[in-house]
C-alpha cells in the first residue's frame, strides 16, 4: 500500500513540475539571462558647504557671526568671517534597468533628484553619462538615456497578475554592491503609503537596502513586474517590508516622460479622508466604503460639478472607490478634459453628477531635466488653500512642494511659506514666477521665508531658464 501511494506520487511530480518548469525558472537562470539589463547608477551633487562642512550660506552665516559671536572670525574685531563657501560633491548610490536597446533606462526619481550629473554602469563594466529625460515625483519614477545601441533589455510582465505568495527577485545595488540578487514572496498588493497616494504598491519581502532603488522586480518567468523603490524600517535597513511601483504605472509615467517632460494627471479639487465604521453609520451607509469629501477647492473641476462637503464619493468613471486612497489614483490616471460620471451619496440618497477634469496644476508636478525645477530658482510651489491661509492667518504666500538646486543650497526647505522676493509680497504661483522673471541669471534676490512661527530672509541665486 505505501509503495502504491509512493508511486503515485512521484507519477504525479513526473507530470506537474515539468509543467511548471515550462513558465517557471529558477532564481540562477533567471539572473544570468535578464542580469545583463540591470544597471548601477552613480550621481554626483554639488552642495555648498563651509571650512567646517557644514552647509551654509555665505552672508547669512557671516551676519550670524558678526551679530553673535563678535570675538571670533568674522565678528568686530575678528577676522574674515568663518571662511569660504565651496562646492563640495556629494555623491549618491542605485539601480536601473534597460527598457529600449538604444539606452533608455527606468529607475527612481528619488535616485537623480538634484544630481549635477548621472553615471549609468553595465555588467560589462562600460561606463556612460546619462541624461535626465524626465523625473515624476508622485509616481518615483525617472526616465535617464545613454548613448548606445544594441543594449540588452528586460522583459516587462503583467502585475495584475501577481498573486500574493508569489515568488519574486530583486537585481540592484544594495550599499553599493552591484548585481547582488535577493528574492522572496509578494507579500500585498495595492498597497497605498501615507505620502504616496498615486501608486498601488506591490509589497514583498524581498531584501532591499539603499542602492536598490530604482532596481527591476522579477517574477520567476524573468519579467519586470515593478520598480523597487522604498522600505519600512526604523534601522534605515532592510526590515521585512518592501515596496515596488508596479512596471505598468511606471511605463505610463514614462511614455508620458518621454513625450512631453512631465506627467500630466486630472484634477478633481477635493480633499478627502477616510470613511470609518461609525462614518459609514452615521451617514446611513450600508458599509464603510468611498471616499468623504471634507472640503472642496474654489474654482476647482469639484465646486464647477457641485460637489459638497460632506459627499462620499461611491464610484468614479464607473469604477468603484472601496477606499479614500483609490480616489486620487483613478483621477490621476484619466485624461485632463475629459467628463466623467461620478456617483455619490447624499443625505442618505445615491446622486449622479459628471464633472470635467482639470489638470492637476503644474506647480505639484515633479522636476525634470537633471533635477532642476520647473520654477526659476529650484523651487515647486502651490497655492495656499482658503483653509490653509486661515490656520496660518495669512492673505499671501505660496508653499513650498518640493526644493532642488539652488533653492535646497541655499536652505530653503519642502513645507516653507514664501511671502515675498525683494520684499515684494508673493500672493499666488504665477506672482512668483513674475517676480523672478526679470532677475538676471547668476543674480541672487532676497525671500522672505515663513517656517514654523518664524520668519527669515534667505538669499537666493537665480539660475538661467
Amino acid at each position: 500500500m505505501i509503495k502504491n501511494t509512493l508511486t503515485a506520487i512521484a507519477l504525479v511530480f513526473a507530470v506537474s513540475v515539468p509543467a511548471l518548469a515550462k513558465d517557471v525558472m529558477d532564481v540562477a537562470d533567471l539572473v544570468e539571462k535578464e542580469g545583463p539589463a540591470v544597471v548601477n547608477i552613480s550621481t554626483t551633487t554639488m552642495v555648498k558647504r563651509g571650512q567646517e562642512g557644514m552647509p551654509f550660506d555665505d552672508q547669512s552665516m557671516q551676519e550670524f557671526f558678526r551679530r553673535f559671536f563678535p570675538g571670533m572670525p568674522g565678528g568686530p574685531g575678528g577676522g574674515q568671517g568663518p571662511g569660504p563657501t565651496q562646492e563640495v560633491p556629494t555623491r549618491g548610490e542605485g539601480s536601473g534597468f534597460i527598457v529600449s536597446n538604444d539606452g533608455y533606462i527606468l529607475t527612481n526619481a528619488h535616485v537623480v533628484k538634484g544630481a549635477d550629473e548621472v553615471v549609468v554602469k553595465l555588467i560589462d563594466k562600460r561606463t556612460f553619462t546619462a541624461k535626465v529625460i524626465g523625473a515624476d515625483a508622485r509616481t518615483d519614477v525617472a526616465v535617464i538615456k545613454i548613448t548606445a545601441r544594441n543594449l540588452p533589455t528586460v522583459k516587462l510582465g503583467d502585475p495584475t497578475k501577481l498573486r500574493v505568495g508569489e515568488a519574486v527577485a530583486a537585481i540592484g545595488s544594495p550599499f553599493g554592491f552591484e548585481n547582488s540578487v535577493t528574492a522572496g514572496i509578494v507579500s500585498a498588493k495595492d498597497r497605498s503609503l501615507p505620502s504616496e497616494t498615486y501608486v498601488p504598491f506591490i509589497q514583498t519581502d524581498v531584501p532591499i537596502n539603499p542602492g536598490n532603488s530604482g532596481g527591476p522586480l522579477f517574477n520567476m518567468k524573468g519579467e519586470v513586474v515593478g520598480i523597487n523603490s522604498q522600505i519600512y524600517s526604523r534601522s534605515g535597513g532592510y526590515q521585512g517590508v518592501s515596496f515596488a511601483i508596479p512596471i505598468d504605472v511606471a511605463m505610463e509615467a514614462a511614455a508620458q516622460l518621454k513625450s512631453g517632460g512631465k506627467v500630466s494627471r486630472g484634477w478633481l479639487g477635493v480633499v478627502i479622508q477616510e470613511v470609518t465604521a461609525d462614518l459609514a453609520d452615521s451617514f446611513g451607509l450600508d458599509r464603510p466604503r468611498g471616499a468623504l469629501v471634507s472640503q472642496v477647492q474654489d474654482d476647482s473641476p469639484a465646486r464647477k460639478a457641485g460637489l459638497q462637503a460632506a459627499d462620499v464619493i461611491l464610484e468614479f468613471n464607473g469604477k468603484a472607490v472601496e477606499n479614500s486612497s483609490d480616489l486620487p489614483r483613478i483621477v490621476g490616471m484619466a485624461k485632463p478634459g475629459t467628463r466623467i460620471p461620478l456617483q455619490v451619496w447624499r443625505k442618505g440618497k445615491i446622486q449622479q453628477l459628471s464633472v470635467v477634469l482639470g489638470e492637476l496644476p503644474v506647480e505639484n508636478q515633479p522636476v525634470a531635466d537633471n533635477g532642476k525645477s520647473i520654477q526659476r530658482g529650484g523651487l515647486s510651489l502651490s497655492e495656499l488653500g482658503p483653509d490653509q491661509r486661515r490656520a496660518l492667518d495669512l492673505d499671501y504666500g505660496v508653499l513650498v512642494a518640493d526644493v532642488t538646486g539652488e533653492a535646497a543650497r541655499a536652505g530653503i526647505r519642502t513645507g516653507d511659506i514664501i511671502l515675498a522676493v525683494n520684499n515684494t509680497r508673493i500672493a499666488s504661483v504665477a506672482a512668483y514666477r513674475k517676480a523672478v522673471a526679470a532677475i538676471p541669471a547668476g543674480k541672487s534676490v532676497a525671500v522672505l521665508v515663513r517656517r514654523g512661527d518664524g520668519s527669515l530672509y534667505v538669499p537666493l541665486k537665480i539660475s538661467g531658464g
